[in-house]
């Protein structure tokens, strides 16, 4: 019978990969073949229970929800176009290094707006055609933004930071998601130096840059009034409010010095009071704001926290088959496994699927979850799977952020992806290798 199960819980894993690969619906697919492997252990109750805990986290809903909320709100007032507008003002005339000053440039405001789908389109609008009319080839141009999307890995929006960090707080008493990020600092840059520099081999490497050629597909009535947008400095410096007092709140700066002892406070609070304090630096409708950040609140959670739920029920299939057992039994004798199994698994995942959540989430629960009977840190084992995945849906041609910029520059998503991939592959090697 135990053998039966475990060929039924690797049969469920193959099945899952499947359905990813050919887009089906993420959340039916991890439920559906979870509650069927606790139906074949005789366990039904355990996928249902899964799903029941993870529906009320505290931790993770607030978080989470509040940070879509207040993304919500930047979008809704547009002082994410108007941040996008500042920083990409001094890049003009810049020729070749416009290419990786974009990669650099949509990695940091990534950190702003976390979301990369998002992200792509604020900045793709803006510097897709930018690049273009300087020389750059529209495939470049694309994949200069798509290379930078993973920046989200350092935002304390991000759904993973808040996940590992609920994580470890059940050891770690006082555990924030600063600390995640602080953890995450050493992939996050050798990562990002590495992606900079392979995309500027590949563009040589592919000729994409021709001083005096114009690429661009605009007509010219989008030009004029994209160059008559005035940036509006206080819009502009809106959607850094949360990450400005996280980051004060997180450093010694709130002990030193008695009035900033107010900035220590949790993710939801700060996303909270940046959509407050936009209610007055914008003049908009508060009921405009309010109804926007309860909507990003509501998308969130059956986005981000709805796979979260999906990834518990479909490893609580595995638990009850003994999968997990299994494979934490074979992983304690061979640790070198652990990480080239949290790194490069999620990197896979995240190249078939767009989306490397499904496989970050699902290893995170299965594994990370017992990182110090491996030899590992939690947090460092759990950061390490999610720039793993990131860095593998930026090296797709299927992820939400690679149909936006490749539609903006109007060229094959698979052109985009062809240029990101070495940067990205080579990332994961050196994480794996010698960070983790």
């Amino acid at each position: 019978m135990e053998t039966f199960k475990l060929i039924a819980a690797i049969l469920g894993i193959v099945a899952v990969v499947a359905l990813l690969v050919l887009k089906k619906e993420t959340r039916t697919v991890l439920i559906g073949v979870g509650l069927v492997l606790c139906i074949i252990a005789l366990k039904p109750m355990g996928a249902l229970s899964a799903f029941t805990d993870y529906m009320t986290k505290a931790g993770l809903i607030k978080a989470i929800c509040a940070s879509m909320g207040f993304a919500f709100v930047m979008k809704y007032t547009m002082c994410d176009k108007h941040l996008v507008a500042l920083l990409t003002k001094p890049l003009k005339n810049v020729g070749f290094i416009l290419i990786p000053a974009t990669t650099v440039l949509t990695y940091f405001i990534n950190i702003a707006i976390p979301s990369a789908a998002g992200c792509s389109a604020a900045v793709g609008a803006t510097l897709i055609p930018l690049l273009m009319a300087s020389g750059v080839r529209p495939a470049m141009a694309g994949a200069a933004v798509f290379a930078g999307t993973f920046g989200s890995v350092l935002s304390p929006g991000s759904a993973h930071n808040v996940y590992v960090a609920d994580l470890v707080k059940k050891t770690v008493a006082n555990y924030t998601v600063q600390d995640v990020i602080k953890v995450q600092i050493p992939s996050a840059f050798t990562a990002l130096v590495i992606v900079v520099i392979m995309l500027t081999i590949v563009a040589l490497l592919f000729k994409d840059y021709q001083k005096g050629t114009n690429f661009t597909l605009e007509n010219s009535a989008a030009s004029e009034e994209k160059s008559a947008f005035k940036v509006n400095l206080i819009y502009a410096l809106m959607p850094l409010v949360p990450l400005v007092i996280l980051v004060i709140g997180g450093t010694s700066l709130a002990k030193d010095y008695s009035f900033l002892a107010w900035t220590k406070m949790g993710v939801a609070e700060a996303m909270i009071l940046g959509a407050i304090i936009a209610i007055f630096a914008t003049l908009t409708n508060p009921q405009k704001i309010t109804k926007e950040f309860f909507n990003g609140m509501g998308h969130a959670y059956a986005d981000v926290i709805g796979i979260i739920i999906a990834a518990g029920v479909f490893v609580a299939g595995l638990k009850a088959c003994g999968a997990v057992d299994v494979v934490i039994a074979w992983l304690k004798t061979d640790q070198s496994y652990v990480k080239f199994g949290g790194t490069f698994v999620p990197f896979i995942m995240g190249i078939v699927t767009g989306s490397g959540d499904a496989a970050t989430f699902a290893f995170n629960e299965a594994v990370t979850t017992n990182a110090a009977a491996l030899g590992f840190e939690q947090d460092k084992l759990g950061m390490a799977a999610a720039i793993a995945g990131s860095l593998g849906r930026s090296a797709s041609p299927i992820a939400g952020a690679a149909i936006v910029c490749a539609g903006i520059a109007m060229v094959s998503p698979v052109e985009l992806a062809k240029r990101t991939f070495l940067g990205m592959f080579f990332s994961v090697v050196a994480i794996a290798f010698f960070v983790i």
